[in-house]
């Protein structure tokens, strides 16, 4: 009871509040979602939101997979370092790591730097969405190895060899054996990175520019700069339902190709 009065009162009240100011103000109705629905502007930000938290669960999927598959490979000592690696983001302020890429990203920044110095031509990587996913991606990077390697921890490699030993190159027991019996924990940290992408502020508005705008910047601009609570409201609204929707409808497609998978 204490966990459910907690629950309701920082995330059910403040959820309400919100959905009942999207249909409220400054008139009951649908004028907001009316109006948001009606502006190309919002329905292409909107777009855009869900195009760069793909993109960031993508790259973050990548990056942690063999990440967590070494942490499971090595020694007690090794591990103890590895897990320290990505539990250490946790203690350093979002602001600052994203201040850092905005030093790495710059036009002449370290990596551009680096690039001049090899000979090649400078990349534009700040006030972009490569950007973005670049600064997103390191940040949420942390939420995707750690269901992954609950996961793979558990797996038996003694399974992978009972393959090999059965004829199976290293890469189709891989394929066939270990990567299987992975797959969930590469959906539930996709699932949770994906979530999170979807909401950042800070990152995108510090590394983006006008073409890398995500939905959170604009509902900010609607409630702090503008005072517009309906419509801020509105669009947090659509945003949480087109997230549901998007849940529901891949969840299924999800768990069939992980049975799939598992049957082959």
């Amino acid at each position: 009871m204490p966990a459910l009065v907690l629950l309701v009162a920082v995330l059910g009240y403040p959820l309400v509040s919100v959905t009942m100011r999207s249909f409220a103000e400054p008139d009951w109705g649908l004028q907001n979602y009316t109006w948001f629905f009606g502006t190309p502007v919002n329905l292409i930000v909107l777009q855009r939101t869900f195009a760069i938290s793909a993109w960031v669960t993508l790259v973050c999927v990548i990056c942690a997979y063999p990440y967590a598959f070494v942490m499971t490979a090595v020694g007690p000592k090794v591990r103890l370092v590895l897990v320290l690696c990505v539990l250490v983001p946790f203690w350093v302020s979002g602001v600052v790591r994203t201040l850092s890429w905005v030093i790495l990203l710059q036009d002449s920044g370290v990596i551009n730097t680096m690039l001049r110095g090899a000979g090649l031509s400078p990349v534009r990587l700040i006030r972009t969405q490569t950007g973005v996913v670049i600064g997103m991606a390191q940040v949420l990077l942390p939420f995707m190895i750690l269901p992954l390697y609950s996961v793979m921890r558990g797996i038996d490699l003694r399974l992978v060899q009972a393959a090999r030993s059965l004829g199976a190159r290293p890469s189709k027991a891989f394929f066939s054996v270990y990567l299987p019996l992975s797959l969930p924990g590469v959906y539930a940290g996709a699932v949770i990175v994906f979530i999170l992408a979807l909401g950042f502020y800070i990152t995108p508005a510090l590394l983006g520019g006008p073409r890398s705008t995500m939905l959170s910047t604009l509902v900010q601009n609607q409630v702090l700069s503008l005072l517009q609570w309906g419509r801020g409201g509105a669009m947090g609204v659509v945003l949480l339902v087109s997230t549901f929707i998007l849940l529901a409808l891949a969840a299924p497609l999800m768990r069939q190709r992980y049975k799939q998978a598992g049957s082959r």
